[in-house]
Parts: structure tokens; sequence; C-alpha cells
């Protein structure tokens, strides 16, 4: 297999490891990041230090590269839509329409025949009281746009919540204000569609956040085959509607009868998949080099039961213990300064072999 050079958008943790899965498979990586030394410049061939919109930059950029991917869902769609142009971009920029505004996204999945929570678009402080009342006075009201890890968000819990102000707290900016989901526990499926439509899943994780912050993915997940059997199919529907290409992370609500909930969809590798690389002989990112650049998809079982814990900030420091604990894979960014709510790496205990 010849050597090709796939081009990363973005700088962070996710591109870092998108390009060590690359270079396995004798692919270069030309990383696109503002900021100078970033993650996955340590680890790439070679790094363009401008910001994502810059067109000078995207030009250089499609230039040096076969193909083009992203490790973040805030890539301007408009500087997708360019490259698109000139180098195949994958998963496509239309991914990216829908994953950045999450009213769009739950109309989207709606429309695919996955449920969500109930939902109301909220343009102004009116429109954020009358959908309150709906609502008694319950619900969380979310930025449509640029919110992750739980920012941009504020809980009601009920008509005693004051709800005065709360538009211009989250910014003057267009709002969706969520119903609350009676759910048993949360889980994920991490899935990949090749470019000719093949579609492979790996196992739900079931996970657990804290602060609003990924804490723990565990596998295998509390749910039954029929759940988890729903959660692949909802992965084919929204892959098959987007003609995407790449690996997608869908997050889920399960409810007490076992039915799902979709909360959010991740148009790139998703942290609730990265116990891939040490409990599957193909990780999601190695599969996600794989299906861009045209290659067969791997297998996606799973040989070990595990639990993959995210390190944030000072969590660093418990690195020696892990290190110290047999059946750990630890996994660091290359992070130089450990801030509170910062994703620092994460670590992956092998449980239980299931061969």
């Amino acid at each position: 297999m010849s050597a090709q050079t796939i081009g990363i958008i973005g700088g962070g943790q996710l591109g870092r490891m998108l390009a060590m899965a690359a270079a396995r498979l004798n692919f270069r990586t030309v990383i696109l990041e503002p900021q100078a030394d970033c993650p996955a410049a340590q680890v790439a061939n070679s790094q363009i230090t401008a910001p994502y919109g810059d067109p000078v930059a995207l030009a250089e950029l499609a230039a040096a590269c076969d193909i083009v991917t992203y490790e973040f869902e805030n890539v301007p769609v408009e500087a997708a839509a360019t490259l698109a142009r000139n180098v195949p971009v994958f998963p496509p920029p239309r991914a990216l329409e829908v994953a950045q505004d999450r009213l769009t996204e739950k109309r989207f999945l709606n429309d695919c025949g996955i449920p969500t929570a109930r939902f109301h678009a909220v343009d102004n402080q009116a429109d954020l009281e009358q959908a309150l009342a709906d609502f008694g006075g319950q619900g969380v009201l979310k930025t449509r746009r640029l919110g992750y890890d739980g920012k941009g968000q504020r809980v009601f819990r009920s008509l005693a919540d004051r709800a005065e102000g709360a538009f211009a707290e989250l910014g003057n900016v267009p709002l969706i204000l969520e119903s609350f989901v009676p759910f048993e526990r949360e889980i994920s499926i991490i899935a990949a569609r090749a470019i000719d439509g093949t579609v492979k899943a790996y196992d739900p994780a079931e996970n657990v956040h804290r602060d609003g912050i990924l804490d723990t993915s565990t596998l295998p997940a509390r749910i039954g085959e029929a759940t988890a059997s729903a959660a692949r199919e909802s992965a084919e529907k929204l892959l098959a509607a987007l003609d995407y290409v790449g690996v997608v992370g869908i997050e889920f609500f399960v409810l007490p009868d076992g039915s799902l909930v979709a909360n959010e969809i991740a148009p790139r590798v998703h942290n609730s998949g990265h116990w891939t690389e040490a409990a599957c002989a193909i990780s999601q990112f190695e599969q996600h080099i794989r299906a861009i650049a045209g290659l067969p998809l791997g297998d996606p079982s799973r040989h070990s039961d595990c639990v993959m814990t995210n390190l944030i900030g000072d969590d660093m420091d418990d690195v020696p213990a892990w290190l110290a604990k047999p059946g750990v894979l630890v996994h660091l960014y290359g992070k130089t300064e450990a801030r509170p709510g910062r994703k620092m790496g994460h670590v992956t205990e092998l449980t239980r072999s299931t061969g």
C-alpha cells in the first residue's frame, strides 16, 4: 500500500490518536491547528499553524493532502466545504452542519426515526418562558452552538427556578430547551461507515459523567440485546442518511423499559470509544483511518471487558498508581498544563477476557 497524506483539522488529543493510527498504516499526516506544538502535531509529520478558516492555510492543506478529516465538530462548515471542492473531506461537511446546531440535530434525528427528548427552540426570553410553561418549569436550557462538556447550559428543576434573565445569561444567542428524560443510565455507540456503505459498530459503552464531563465508560453496558440492537440500528439509519464516511459517536439515554432516546451525535471519533484501543484488535482511531482511506473496515469485536477512565486536571497525580496496576493501558495526551476540567489522558483497565 503506497503512502498517502491525510490532513487532520484540529490538533487536540483526538487528532493525536488519529495521527498515531494513521502512521501504523503507512499514512503521513498534516495537522491544521492555530496552537503551535499542539498534542496532535507532536506525533504528526507536519503542522500548518493557522486558524481553521484561513483561506491560505486551507489551500496549503488541500495541496498537501490526499484526504482531509477533522477531530472536532466545531470546524467551520465553510472551511470544510471549501476543502471538499479540491480534496475528499470525510465525514462530509453536511455532518458538521447537523451536529453544530442542537436544534438542527434534534430535528434531523427525529426525521431519521430516532427518538429524542422533547424540545423547543428558544430565540428570546418570551420563548423561554413559554417553553418552560409547556414543560412544567423543568428542562435543560442549552446554547444551540459551541457548547460541550456541560458548558453553555442551565438546568431548571421546577417552577420555583427563576427564568428571568436566563436568555441574557447564556449570551442572547439562539438556545434550545430540552425536556428531562427519566433515564436509568447513559450509553453510547461508536460506529463506522466505509466509502462502499459497509457499517461496523462497536459494543455500546455505559457512561458516567462527572461535572458534565465523561468520567468512565464501562464494557459491557448493563443493557439487554434488544437495547444494543436498537442502538446499532439508530447508528445505521444516521450514517445512511448523511452518506457518512468515517467514525461517529451517538449518545443515548436508556429508559426503564430498555428503549432509547438519543442525546447527541458527534461526527468524529469519540471520548467514550477510547476503550477500543485496549479491548479491541482495531481501535476506533484505526477504524476511522481505514474508512476515510477506502480500506476494509476492521472487526470491531471486543476481546475483553474493560473500564476506561478519563484523567482530568489533577487526576494526573494518579498516573504512577495506574502504571503500577496490571492490565492497564495508560495514554497521556502531551499537554503541559493540568487545569481543572481539562482532559489530560485516559486509562483503560482490562477486567476480564471474553475469549
